[in-house]
């Protein structure tokens, strides 16, 4: 099947004036061409990947696209638009527009094609071409001869010359890396090999995309003189550039600006004191300074580390959280006590003295209900490893998951729990890139990266935790449980309104990710403090999809069609507690939608602290409704913060002026 078609093409047309209506309009055409099973689901997707970062380029065309499970075979529609519309390009609205639409599954030839029009939209004939075209005819062959280079003659005339044919003075590698590796990745790679061969430099460019890396080799990262990271993401084995001059920026600047950075990647070539990629070829790979971490300052690389480190736990959470539910479920929340004189509970006790040949007295339910609530805990046990191991990881690379951890055990060994697996993680990634830049005898370098820095690390890392950190840690835990467990009146009440806030601001981002970990890792089944915080945490999270539901059902006028088809799905995701499901509405209208949603967390969230409700699982929505004490009260709670957030949304939208997305908290999906 080809990827474009003739109904897949809109010459001229007037598409309503923002980028939402374009995408409605393309995702509309690739639902009735059969290349959609779900035009609504594929424009919330696209929304989606809007609001983590604009998609329009310079020369008036936009790329929105997405992966999506309402898609089967990699497609794209496309639409010349008068007038033009805006997708955040720095010089302005867009009449060019491709939606490039992709499957979850995302197989790698589709990959080929998706990025081969992605690296055609950089060359200034071809752009043209599409502006000259009279018929829809002439837009699928022009699009299929870069696509598909052997079913047009003109494709040859369309590849571009390799840069390699460059005059060789200086040597440059790039590595271009975007989140969903589908466009910006290779459009960035072409634009940076071009303005290589303008400015007569050889350029070598490794693409880390989703059809796969193109590594450079070992000697042709010997040879070069200087590297550019044009990424949005890690760099994939960074550490085998190390000691190179770099120049780091997000992806975007090395489509709108690719000669700049080739200039500054000269420059620095021949400057001793330019920034170098740091850490070691072993792996150990990330950098002490902005400059060469991406182009990023230390407060947003701060929290990319401490993300990543609750990206990683969350799995163990919620895979360990509900498993203990489910063991409650089937045995009962008896099996969390420990019996007179035991060092376990009664379900690890029943789990590990008994089999299928010899079941407990309460049968085969109450034994499968302690293989589920042993296993659960199992997995939640390593919620704060995993937690300062990966902290750990986003500083140093690989070297550092050992260390981490490590001293994320060792905080769950000395009592120091969440707090203390921040901070060990910290100290394991810090101390592994320190060592990393010892150097050693050619014949040891092997060696560090497997041995040297997880050992060293670890070492040192576990003797700080034990000697001087353990105590001080396990005493601000401590001190935080109980003064959490002595909350009462307008003080628990208080802080039931600030988790409301932090689950509704960024609906998945680093705030909500910040109440949700805190909640998480404090969970403890014999703590009531820490099942009200649980309870709190997720039902205000349920709140904003639940709301945007019911806006769109009751007031469908101020919604436009693709958003009354989210707010459709919106009522189960809210009941799976996916906060992602209000994400469509506020990347679309933010500064009228997140507020609404903002005051409906806060009151749902005070209403389950001042009505004692607790909750032992910590995913699940309305779906685990056997692990919340106070059923009643929860539904209530809910109930009253989704009408509030639903009513001033409404209000919102009916009698204030659409706010300007610009503005808006970042939004970043789950």
């Amino acid at each position: 099947m080809s990827i474009i078609t003739t109904d897949l093409v809109a010459m001229d047309v007037d598409a309503g004036g923002d980028k939402e209506a374009v995408i409605g309009l393309l995702a509309a055409r690739l639902a009735d061409a059969g290349r959609s099973s779900d035009g609504a689901g594929l424009v919330a997707a696209a929304m989606a990947r809007e609001a983590q970062s604009a998609t329009g380029l310079p020369g008036g065309i936009a790329i929105p696209h997405c992966r999506s499970p309402y898609v089967d075979q990699a497609t794209i529609g496309f639409a010349r638009l008068a007038p033009a519309v805006d997708f955040g390009a720095p010089d302005g609205p867009a009449d060019l527009a491709f939606l490039i639409a992709a499957p979850d599954s995302g197989g790698a030839e589709h990959m080929k094609l998706l990025s081969s029009l992605a690296r055609a939209l950089v060359r200034k004939e071809f752009v043209a071409s599409l502006r000259a075209a009279t018929s829809a005819e002439e837009i699928v062959e022009l699009v299929e001869g870069v696509v598909n280079p052997q079913t047009t003659p003109a494709a040859a005339a369309a590849a571009p010359a390799p840069a390699e044919s460059a005059k060789k003075t200086t040597t440059l590698i790039a590595i271009t890396a975007c989140p969903t590796g589908i466009a910006h990745t290779y459009m960035a790679a072409d634009s940076l090999a071009l303005a290589a061969k303008d400015a007569g430099v050889t350029m070598h460019v490794e693409t880390q995309g989703s059809s796969g890396s193109t590594p450079v080799g070992a000697d042709v990262i010997a040879a070069a003189d200087a590297v550019i990271f044009a990424t949005d993401v890690g760099v994939k084995d960074r550490g085998r550039f190390a000691g190179k001059p770099v120049i780091a920026s997000g992806v975007k600047r090395a489509i709108n600006e690719p000669a700049k950075m080739v200039a500054e990647a000269v420059a620095a070539a021949g400057d001793p004191n330019a920034a170098r990629v740091e850490g070691s070829a072993g792996g150990a790979a990330s950098s002490s300074s902005p400059s060469a971490s991406g182009g990023v300052g230390w407060g947003t690389r701060t929290r990319q580390i401490l993300l990543t480190g609750v990206s990683y736990m969350i799995p163990f959470v919620a895979a360990g959280g509900l498993l203990i539910a489910l063991g409650f479920l089937f045995a009962g929340y008896d099996i969390a006590n420990k019996p007179e004189g035991a060092t376990q509970s009664l379900g690890n006790i029943i789990a590990s003295t008994n089999s299928l040949t010899n079941l407990p007295s309460g049968g085969f339910v109450q034994y499968l209900g302690a293989v589920l609530f042993t296993l659960g805990g199992l997995a939640f046990g390593f919620l704060v490893p995993a937690l300062a191991g990966y902290i750990s990881f986003a500083i140093a690379d690989r070297p550092g998951i050992a260390p981490g951890f490590t001293a994320g055990a060792v905080a769950v060994f000395v009592g120091g729990g969440f707090i203390g697996g921040i901070v060990g993680g910290l100290i394991a990634g810090f101390t592994a890139l320190w060592i990393s830049k010892i150097t050693v005898p050619k014949a040891m370098r092997g060696l560090m990266p497997v041995v040297i820095i997880p050992l060293g690390a670890s070492l040192i890392v576990g003797l700080l935790m034990f000697l001087l950190l353990g105590r001080p840690l396990a005493a601000i835990t401590s001190g935080l449980t109980s003064w959490l467990g002595g909350l009462s009146g307008s003080s628990v009440i208080l802080l039931g309104v600030i988790l409301g806030l932090m689950m509704c601001f960024d609906l998945g981002g680093p705030v909500n990710k910040a109440a949700y970990a805190f909640a998480t890792a404090g969970l403890n089944v014999a703590d009531p403090s820490s099942l009200r915080i649980m309870a709190a945490v997720m039902a205000a999270g349920m709140v904003p999809p639940l709301a945007m539901a019911l806006a769109s059902t009751v007031r469908p006028k101020l919604f436009t069609e693709p958003e009354r088809e989210n707010g459709r799905a919106a009522w189960l995701l809210g009941a799976s507690f996916i906060s992602e499901g209000a994400i469509p509405f506020a990347a679309a209208d933010p500064l009228r939608v997140i507020p609404s949603m903002m005051a409906g967390g806060a009151v749902t969230g005070a209403l389950i602290m001042a009505f004692d409700v607790t909750l032992k699982a910590p995913h699940g929505g309305i779906f685990v409704f056997f692990a919340i004490g106070n059923l009643l009260w929860f539904l209530v709670a809910l109930a009253l913060g989704t009408v509030v957030a639903a009513a001033a949304v409404v209000t919102a939208k009916q009698f204030s002026k659409k706010a300007d997305s610009d503005t808006a908290p970042e939004l970043v999906a789950a």
